[in-house]
């Protein structure tokens, strides 16, 4: 797409807005940079940018001149698209694009494997990275992961292989975005201060495959129900995973299978079975873990790569960051770092993986979400809960109302690993999945994950 000369307001002064005004800059475009933020220094925004040049910065609001005179918008993801401002760009027929989009027009690579769901991308993706990039060379992996599409888009090759994570947030301003083998992995509550109901969110996870074809290919939860009607009635090709059954349909799947010999990954297509690995052999936790494998394995199955090479990737493969990392044994206590667990279902996936009998720190930030299953599935395994953050009394009175009473109230994360460090007898375990955002208490996830790590090695 030739943007040269061409007006593009970035919204949003962050790593993915600059990483577009970067490229619309290297494109020819004329980058002007927006954020709301009206205490954000100009200064402050160019020691970001990279190549040179001098984008036109506004804080605060936008003059009415400089609106009228722009041929595209590119919304950052954590922009909603529902505030006035946007909508009036909308309202005026100016294009609005994400930077997924961004990307995905200027690069010269199609070639592209795209993961989203509640839960489970940055694993799904990060597993799928490596068993594209073991087999293949060129291979970028971007998006929600942490590296913007936008700052490698011109980087690639036409036989670059992309592997993304997308969140909702990026899903919302897609336009022409078709990747070759699309995933959802799962769907539950989550972001509805966003998407304000279910029905919008999921149609919202659902339109990662507006733009695939009938030679293209998804990868569905079979164990989801949305999922699995959604399977049925999409245009691209259907896969089904399920650690619940197995699956005999005519269509390729991939599910689990109990045998005497433990518990295997099984691949079956055309009425085929071929064993790919027995879980024992895999270094990730937890049976929502083993869907992710099953996700990545269909996806870089469905694209091209020998079962061979994708069964020795994903043996070597340890766990990302923040999702149910081990983080060290302290006086005989295990202390596990999930601070991905950002919202009620990621948490539970958490605590079903614990083997021990573990103290909880949960709370932060109000997603508006509702914690009763979440408590639920405590079931015994979780010996008390220690609760930091916006909705620690909100959560704390779920729990009182779930018969769960063996609850602490901490000042901060760091209070909260004193008391379980207080609390926690040898052979027990100490996990942090806050079921909640970050937001207002850290800058991200990441942050709150070293955070943790790093209050629990001064212990």
């Amino acid at each position: 797409m030739d943007l040269s000369g061409k007006k593009v307001l970035v919204f949003g002064s962050g790593v993915s807005g600059i990483g577009a005004a970067d490229l619309l800059a290297a494109m020819g475009a004329c980058p002007i940079i927006y954020d709301g933020n009206e205490k954000l220094e100009r200064e402050t925004v160019l020691r970001k940018i990279k190549g040179g040049y001098i984008p036109e910065i506004y804080m605060g609001g936008l003059p009415v001149e400089v609106e009228d005179k722009l041929d595209l918008v590119v919304l950052s993801p954590g922009v909603p698209t529902g505030i006035p401002m946007v909508k009036g760009f909308y309202e005026k027929g100016i294009p609005v694009w994400g930077e997924v989009e961004l990307a995905y027009q200027v690069s010269p690579s199609r070639r592209v494997l795209a993961v989203t769901g509640t839960n489970g991308k940055t694993t799904t993706t990060a597993l799928l990275g490596k068993i594209m990039s073991d087999y293949g060379e060129s291979v970028f992996i971007v998006g929600n992961i942490g590296t913007p599409y936008t700052s490698v888009a011109l980087s690639m090759r036409e036989e670059s292989v992309t592997v993304a994570e997308i969140s909702s947030f990026q899903l919302e301003t897609i336009e022409t975005f078709a990747p070759n083998v699309s995933a959802i992995l799962n769907i539950t509550e989550d972001h509805l201060d966003r998407h304000h109901t279910m029905e919008e969110y999921i149609r919202v996870k659902e339109s990662i495959t507006r733009g695939q074809t009938a030679d293209d290919i998804c990868v569905l939860n079979h164990e989801d129900d949305v999922l699995r009607a959604f399977g049925r009635q999409m245009t691209p090709r259907c896969i089904y995973f399920s650690s619940q059954r197995e699956l005999l349909e005519s269509s390729p799947s991939i599910f689990l299978r109990d045998t005497s010999q433990g518990t295997w990954i099984i691949w079956r297509e055309a009425g085929q079975e071929t064993p790919v690995v027995e879980l024992g052999s895999l270094k990730l936790l937890g049976r929502h873990n083993h869907e992710n494998v099953m996700a990545a394995v269909a996806m870089a199955h469905s694209a091209g790569v020998p079962m061979e090479s994708i069964r020795k990737s994903i043996c070597a493969f340890q766990a990302v960051a923040h999702r149910i990392e081990y983080v060290t044994e302290k006086n005989g206590v295990a202390y596990y770092n999930d601070s991905k667990g950002t919202n009620p279902d990621a948490a539970i996936k958490g605590i079903q993986a614990m083997e021990r009998p573990t103290y909880l720190i949960a709370g932060g930030y109000d997603k508006e979400a509702d914690y009763g299953e979440w408590i639920r599935s405590f079931d015994g395994k979780v010996r008390s809960l220690i609760l930091i953050g916006q909705t620690r009394e909100k959560i704390a009175q779920a729990a009182r109302r779930e018969g769960f009473t063996d609850i602490s109230m901490a000042e901060d994360l760091e209070d909260a690993v004193r008391i379980c460090a207080e609390k926690a007898h040898p052979g027990e375990a100490v996990l942090l999945s806050p079921a909640c955002a970050s937001w207002g208490q850290f800058q991200d996830y990441e942050q709150r994950g070293d955070m943790f790590k790093e209050y629990v090695h001064k212990l």
